[in-house]
């Protein structure tokens, strides 16, 4: 046993006192999200060792500049087909869950920092959103960055598919996704930092807390002495850092968080 057993809820637990009050006394509420909040729509973890897209290819060779430089069709074709089956999913509970709590007429301000490169936190009505490793559905030109239209996708997966060319310098039009060794978006990012620190709930859900620098904004609300529940099946690198983990997933555990919080 560890110290922070007693602090792990399991999957059919009552939710712990102190952390409805939390809950129920929260103004500004940080919600920091990973690809497990989408599992339950239906899209793969992609770290998952055994189901996760990330283990059917080698992730160097279609999430890296230098590939795409070398040879962009496969990576092309890879992208906009993993945009096609976000586009099939449908938002989860967990997700509407999290704009009911941030509605306006809720008294609470909810922002949502998350991983994921999807759409489903704002198709399942969250509006304040800071997407810390880009998103399918934006585009832009590789070199001069100017934006591009969202291109047709396709209805069944392909193994190469030529880019667009850049309506004003003619070079290759690009996903809107941060690949290994790029920088994260600026501005997501400040807004991330700054939704941290003013926050006096963060909730983490579906992260697994290893891929750095997004892990290390929840140690922002952990400095300031913030009470922080973790949502994940499974231990991850924040369980640690988390005053609760509650052992659910998105989709069954935040509808409960949030109606103990509007009681």
């Amino acid at each position: 046993m560890t110290e922070f057993d007693s602090n792990v809820l399991g999957p059919d637990s009552a939710l712990p006192s102190s952390l409805v009050e939390a809950a129920r006394a929260a103004v500004r509420v940080e919600v920091f999200t990973g690809a497990g909040m989408s599992a339950d729509s239906g899209l793969d973890t992609f770290r998952d060792a055994q189901t996760g897209l990330w283990s059917k290819v080698d992730p160097q060779a279609l999430a890296s500049l230098d590939s795409w430089t070398r040879d962009p069709d496969p990576m092309w074709a890879w992208y906009l087909w993993r945009a096609t089956l976000a586009r099939r999913a449908a938002p989860n509970a967990g997700h509407e869950a999290i704009a009911r709590w941030g509605a306006a007429d809720s008294g609470t301000d909810v922002h949502v920092t998350t991983q994921n490169i999807d759409d489903l936190h704002e198709r399942g009505g969250s509006e304040e959103v800071a997407h810390l490793h880009g998103s399918l559905f934006d585009f832009r030109c590789t070199i001069c960055e100017k934006p591009a239209a969202v291109p047709e996708f396709p209805e069944e997966p392909v193994e190469r598919l030529a880019p667009p060319a850049c309506s004003l310098c003619g070079n290759p039009v690009r996903p809107g996704v941060v690949w290994f060794g790029e920088a994260l978006p600026v501005k997501d990012w400040e807004r991330a930092e700054e939704a941290m620190r003013g926050a006096d709930l963060v909730v983490i859900v579906g992260t697994s807390g290893v891929v750095t620098p997004a892990a290390n904004l929840p140690l922002i609300a952990l400095e300031r002495g913030v009470p922080i529940l973790e949502i994940s099946p499974d231990d991850t690198g924040l369980t640690s850092v988390s005053t609760w983990s509650w052992r659910t997933t998105a989709a069954k555990g935040l509808p409960t968080l949030v109606s103990a919080a509007a009681d």
